[in-house]
């Protein structure tokens, strides 16, 4: 039987700090040889974080890096950079599964869950209707400045973008797409995360080669990674394999400031974690709370 057989899956993953807390997630995952992880480094950290990657056989770290922003397409550009690093391998994986390095396998068995769910793509699509002001991401050819993160939410940028969305849901498009989305296309969102079969995989990458419009739709949205591929994906006969299912656990800040971030993970809230039944959870950050990731590294296993 081959090395890669059916049941081998590619992790992709994008990460722009500690490589020691990387280490120990590329280590979780490929610790039975049933999987190979694909590493993109944001460019403003590639010479810092790269030579303290773990040199493992089943880890591939791309040569090309993107200086990844917040809001913007180059996160769309280093995911389809690693899809293509994988398909170039013409390994037979079962999965594609897009993951960070501040994420963590915090239950046991997930090659045996990937293995009993052949051809379901996981992934969180939610419908969104083209008036809602939620549609402005897509819709609105954002000014550059929009997109970024403010942490504090009364920066002038960040309330021009609540404006910006508001006005939208009002029927005002300050800021037209001049490459919007056929009509046809509905629009759909989610969490970026996903975990999908090699052959969607295959299939996102013909479609944008071969449909440039569609990148070009996305190009100065806002946060067009947790639109562009739902979208795509919805939008295919792949749409009926969809379980929307992310299988990642997240928590949100609660206060005006956090609510639109994930919180940093640590030992309160392990029981909450095993208790959400997800395979992964997110983020972890080992300046803040080493034990957390300390306790996953060591009880949970592929």
């Amino acid at each position: 039987m081959s090395t890669y057989s059916a049941s081998r899956t590619a992790y992709i993953l994008t990460i722009h700090k500690n490589p020691v807390q990387v280490n120990k997630f590329v280590k979780q995952v490929v610790s039975e040889g049933n999987a190979d992880v694909f590493i993109h480094i944001d460019r403003k950290n590639y010479k810092e974080l790269h030579s303290k990657l773990i040199p493992h056989a089943n880890v591939i770290i791309l040569k090309e890096s993107i200086d990844v922003k917040w809001g913007d397409i180059t996160l769309v550009d280093a995911t389809n950079l690693l899809i293509k690093e994988v398909l170039k391998t013409g390994r037979n994986y079962n999965f594609v599964c897009l993951r960070s390095g501040q994420d963590l396998l915090v239950r046991s068995g997930f090659k045996e869950f990937l293995l009993n769910n052949p051809q379901k793509i996981f992934m969180n699509a939610y419908f969104v209707d083209k008036k809602d002001a939620h549609a402005a991401f897509a819709n609105v050819s954002w000014p550059q400045s929009t997109r970024r993160l403010y942490i504090n939410p009364f920066h002038p940028n960040r309330l021009f973008r609540r404006a910006i969305q508001s006005l939208y849901g009002l029927g005002i498009n300050l800021f037209p797409n001049p490459h919007m989305l056929p009509q046809d296309f509905c629009i759909y969102n989610g969490s970026n995360w996903f975990c999908i079969p090699l052959e969607v995989a295959k299939y996102i990458i013909k479609f944008i080669e071969e449909n440039n419009w569609y990148y070009k739709s996305f190009e100065n949205s806002l946060c067009p990674d947790e639109f562009f591929y739902q979208t795509l994906i919805m939008n295919s006969h792949y749409k009926s394999d969809v379980v929307d299912n992310n299988l990642m656990y997240i928590k949100f800040g609660e206060t005006l400031k956090s609510r639109n971030n994930p919180i940093t993970l640590k030992m309160e809230h392990i029981e909450t974690i095993r208790d959400s039944n997800k395979f992964f959870a997110r983020k972890f950050d080992e300046k803040e709370d080493l034990k957390v990731i300390e306790y996953f590294e060591k009880s949970v296993k592929m």
